[in-house]
């Protein structure tokens, strides 16, 4: 047997399978592809797909030479060939083997045979006919590299589905449009570094004068991350509908992270409440500080609140204060925008973010928002860049009382 070849096969095999929606469909296909490429190799002909329902294995599916015999059969989990492909992973199970019944072989269509057992649970039992003179074990070992294989194809599938359905959850929970807020032109951005993300942010309207922006960063990327961005969406909504204080809000959200069997358990958060005649009040907990723009181009840095969520249960908040008058701008942002390096390991820096804000203030939110994070993307040429989201908030017109 020539291994070497035979993990290369294994490995072009992998590559051909196109994975399906349902589990079955995929290890259909696994064999219908092993069939074809290990034919002469390891004398492989026909095969047999069975799953496990209640304590009965049922044939669903045939491939190559047996594809033409009927299917339902149902062979008991207790069956001594099924029993050992469960124990040991792969079997080659002779036409003589005294722990064979010979009249149900025989429905199956089955003579030697080799079975591998797969999925969840060892929900599956793949079947193979083998031809007499392959060496036992030559097959034993070379189905054990294929039932690996599979074991990884269902793991990669499984794994791209939770993603998907992170990413849609994800989806839901950010704001689908800006928020209509009179006075003001707001408007929000995020952009993931892979398919889901770890940052966040939020307008959560409070009542017809108050609405909460709030903008979050969890440690790392990706799946983990995405998941505590759930628990902040939620937590932020809960404590807004209960009428808990901002630093309560705060407190509460740092004990959930804090208990959390997640492996990110450090979350930045940035959540302040913006009332129509411009008073915002906040709380930083370890965010990047926001900055505020004062229309004769001061900048205010937002800083007021305490440590990130996280790290311990009692961690106390602080409220921040400040006032936007017509022309004033505040810039939400996650680290992922002033962390760029470009090639010259130079970062993009809070000092370039605000002379660019400060450039084109007189543009929309939604183009200063735009700008900026094209401006990191060229600045890093996109390449290892982490999450990045920002959020602008203009002040437009006289306020109310």
């Amino acid at each position: 047997m020539d291994y070497k070849g035979l993990l290369r096969q294994i490995e072009i095999t992998m590559r051909e399978i196109e994975s399906s929606e349902e589990a079955a469909s995929t290890i259909s296909n696994v064999a219908r592809t092993i069939i074809k490429n290990f034919r002469e190799q390891l004398g492989l002909s026909g095969g047999r797909l069975y799953v496990l329902r209640d304590d009965q294995y049922e044939l669903i599916q045939r491939v190559g030479t047996s594809s033409q015999n009927e299917l339902g059969i149902q062979v008991p989990a207790d069956y001594a060939p099924i029993a050992a492909a469960i124990e040991n992973g792969v079997i080659v199970m002779e036409p003589n083997d005294p722990a064979v019944d010979p009249d149900l072989e025989r429905r199956l269509g089955a003579r030697r045979f080799a079975a591998i057992a797969v999925g969840d649970d060892d929900e599956y039992i793949v079947s193979f006919n083998v031809a007499p003179e392959s060496r036992r074990d030559d097959v034993l070992f070379s189905l054990s590299l294929v039932r690996n294989a599979i074991t990884q194809k269902l793991r990669e599938k499984r794994y791209e589905s939770i993603l998907a359905e992170a990413q849609r959850i994800q989806h839901s929970i950010l704001p689908q449009r800006a928020p209509v807020f009179a006075g003001y032109d707001i408007s929000g951005k995020t952009i993931p570094a892979e398919t889901v993300s770890g940052d966040f942010y939020d307008f959560i309207p409070i009542s017809n004068t108050i609405l909460g922006l709030a903008i979050a960063d969890g440690s790392g990327h990706g799946l983990s991350a995405a998941l505590v961005v759930r628990d902040i969406h939620m937590g932020l909504r809960m404590g807004v509908d209960r009428d808990f204080k901002i630093v309560r809000t705060l407190q509460k959200l740092n004990q959930i992270i804090h208990r959390s069997r997640l492996t990110t358990k450090f979350v930045s958060l940035f959540y302040g409440e913006l009332e129509l005649n411009g008073t915002f009040i906040y709380s930083n907990a370890g965010h990047n500080p926001p900055f505020l723009l004062l229309k004769q181009n001061r900048v205010e840095m937002l800083r007021h609140g305490g440590m990130i969520l996280g790290p311990t249960p009692d961690a106390t908040y602080q409220r921040g204060y400040v006032y936007l008058e017509p022309g004033d701008l505040l810039c939400l942002y996650t680290d992922g925008i002033i962390e760029a390096h470009d090639k010259h390991d130079r970062e993009f820096g809070i000092d370039r973010l605000v002379r660019l804000v400060r450039k084109h203030r007189e543009r929309t939110s939604q183009e200063i928002a735009r700008i900026v994070l094209n401006a990191s993307s060229d600045w890093a040429h996109g390449i290892g860049q982490d999450d990045r989201t920002i959020v602008i908030v203009k002040a437009t017109n006289e306020k109310t009382a």
